[in-house]
């Protein structure tokens, strides 16, 4: 059995195919699991092992504003082989960085607003020792 590990984070959008294009841009192997439209139209996005499940919001809210001063989520972390891809392509796609890149010692991370303004980081690890990657010294 594998560590643990997240399995999926659940997340109300106002435009369910903008959250669908966002992370089929960062990850273009993850595919459409499941879906339905019980009390809200939702999908589960993903792979084998992962996935991100997005229900419509009934009505539009508002926009998502960072404060990471307030309580709340802030911004959900994906473990990546490769960022710069993942960058490229978002970059490429008009979506823009939330923080300047970090390139660390032990890991390099990214982060991104999608057009709702959810913040997602992406992070490569640079090492598989682990006092390495979990170091904060630069």
């Amino acid at each position: 059995m594998k560590k643990m590990y997240l399995e999926h984070a659940n997340i109300t959008v106002n435009n369910l195919q903008e959250a669908i294009k966002f992370f089929q841009t960062a990850f273009p192997h993850f595919k459409i699991r499941g879906s339905g439209n019980v009390l809200r139209e939702w999908v589960h996005l993903g792979d084998e092992d992962t996935y991100i499940a997005l229900g419509q919001a009934k009505g539009n809210a508002a926009k998502v504003e960072k404060n990471y001063d307030k309580a709340g989520i802030n911004h959900i972390g994906f473990v990546v082989q490769d960022v710069e891809v993942i960058a490229s392509n978002l970059l490429k796609h008009g979506y823009k960085r939330s923080y300047p890149k970090q390139v660390e010692q032990f890991r390099i991370r990214d982060y991104f607003l999608d057009v709702e303004g959810n913040e997602y980081e992406f992070v490569q690890y640079l090492s598989e020792v682990a006092e390495e990657r979990n170091s904060y010294e630069n």
